[in-house]
């Protein structure tokens, strides 16, 4: 099988790349050079398992290792997959600490001094410690009886995480179909959806009752199973294959969906996250995900 190695560099691994790829290409026994996606910043190594050197008989995730190995910390990613059918043609799209750099119950809870205590449950929540539906509703109630106005004041604090907007545009360009799936809330997720535009948005509904959060949240809850089954349905709505879908979050109620899909990217997860997770981000922005499906720095959008 031929498969693609993918060096992606973040900021501060852009020095360092070009020798990296010589050295990796070179260990490895990989006879062609480097495929540049962007001068310096992202490249591809192509690779035949069937045949000999180093990653004969190799898988995908030996490889990554092997390749990891050689890298030894510097701030690059590595991601293997097959060379054919790596442009996807539904992007699946986690929203908080992924699409935006915000946990947005966190920045709910500020003004009213809640932000640790929220944030602690998040972080376990995230890291699949505790059930992601109960998390969502112990966090919610200790903001029961907060006045509403306090969402628009949240909402304006929203930060866009860098490459989320290059990355929506480019494969909407493309021809691909976007969805943003939340286990957050919709009055943060729709206008986020609009500016960058998304086709599709799954998110929470928070209860207001009289002017004030209630403290609960309208079922069904999205879970990590939810954002599986919304991939997979979205899926066969436009008629794909799973493997033509490309998913990305950085929680543990993202790994469903990044195992249904044809690439599922863990986008700085957390440490439990990127311990089970095929794929990761770690250094690269958003755009990392461009050059994983072969994009070149001129495609790009923005």
């Amino acid at each position: 099988m031929e498969m693609v190695l993918t060096l992606i560099a973040g900021l501060y691994g852009r020095a360092s790349l070009p020798r990296l790829a010589s050295t990796i290409a070179g260990t490895l026994g990989i006879g062609c050079e480097p495929i540049w996606l962007a001068a310096g910043e992202a490249c591809d190594l192509v690779l035949d398992t069937a045949g000999q050197g180093q990653v004969a008989g190799q898988v995908p995730g030996q490889v990554e290792q092997m390749a990891r190995a050689l890298i030894d910390g510097a701030g690059i990613d590595v991601l293997v997959q097959p060379a054919t059918g790596r442009r996807k043609r539904l992007l699946v799209a986690d929203l908080e600490a992924t699409i935006i750099e915000n946990e947005m119950l966190e920045e709910l809870a500020e003004p009213i001094g809640l932000r640790p205590q929220v944030a602690a449950i998040t972080r376990r929540a995230m890291n699949g410690e505790i059930d992601f539906a109960a998390a969502l509703e112990a966090r919610v109630a200790l903001l029961r009886g907060m006045e509403a106005r306090w969402l628009e004041d949240a909402a304006a604090r929203i930060r866009l995480t860098s490459g989320a907007r290059a990355l929506v545009a480019t494969m909407r360009r493309g021809g691909a179909a976007t969805a943003l799936v939340s286990g957050g809330f919709a009055v943060f997720a729709d206008p986020v959806a609009a500016e960058l535009g998304f086709d599709r948005v799954i998110a929470n509904r928070l209860e207001l009752e009289q002017g004030r959060i209630t403290g609960i949240v309208h079922a069904p809850i999205v879970t990590g199973e939810t954002k599986r089954e919304a991939l997979l349905a979205l899926a066969a709505e436009l008629g794909l294959a799973p493997a033509e879908t490309i998913a990305v979050g950085d929680g543990a109620n993202d790994l469903p969906m990044l195992a249904a899909a044809g690439i599922g990217i863990a986008y700085r997860p957390k440490p439990r996250v990127a311990e089970v997770a095929r794929w990761r981000l770690d250094h690269a922005d958003l755009t990392g995900l461009l050059y994983a499906q072969g994009y070149r720095k001129e495609e790009i959008v923005g």
